[in-house]
């Protein structure tokens, strides 16, 4: 994997799944609309896979 991942919060938990609620905190991210850049890596791949319907990922380049 390569660069990093800006991955945002776009819907909100109310009435989601507690797997679902622990995988986005898992993931740092505490409210609708905030972001959080994290390394892509396949761990991360794999809980943004769980939660993809709650998400919006954005590859960013090579980090320095």
């Amino acid at each position: 994997m390569r660069g990093d991942l800006r991955i945002t919060l776009v819907r909100g938990l109310s009435g989601r799944p507690e797997s679902a609620r622990r995988v986005v905190k898992g993931l740092g991210l505490t409210r609708v609309n905030r972001s959080v850049t994290r390394k892509d890596t396949p761990e991360i791949r794999g809980m943004v896979e769980k939660v993809k319907f709650l998400l919006r990922v954005e590859e960013l380049g090579e980090s320095r």
